[in-house]
């Protein structure tokens, strides 16, 4: 997590919520551009949990944090992928990159490159 002490796990997801895992590079301007969208459009992802991971510097995650305020929605966490994990477990090659998840935490499809804000409720829906 931003404070560089937490850990947020698959335990610490919310309970009967979908969720859409959107991995990022604080200097992908296609990341940029759909996190502009998403905090812009956040009334429209009520009822689901958005989980962005980097494994960019600590320094750059807190940057990104503050330039879009993700501090402040309560349904947006926000950490650092200290492990490499995901992008080896999903073998992501671009970014973003999504995972979508329903109720009972199954993944439900994965997406690579920007999507829009229509996409992905769409995705959410399945």
């Amino acid at each position: 997590m931003a404070d560089s002490l937490s850990w947020y796990a698959k335990d610490d997801l919310p309970r009967k919520k979908p969720v859409m895992l959107l991995l990022f590079n604080p200097k992908c301007e296609h990341c940029q551009h759909e996190t502009t969208e998403v905090t812009a459009q956040i009334s429209r992802y009520k009822g689901v949990h958005i989980v962005m991971a980097t494994t960019a510097p600590l320094e750059d995650m807190r940057g990104f944090i503050a330039k879009y305020n993700l501090s402040s929605f309560d349904n947006i966490t926000v950490g650092r992928d200290t492990g490499f994990f995901l992008p080896v477990y999903f073998d992501i090659h671009n970014l973003p990159f999504h995972a979508f998840y329903n109720k009972k935490l199954e993944l439900i499809s994965v997406f690579s490159g920007s999507m829009t804000v229509e996409k992905t409720l769409t995705e959410l829906g399945k």
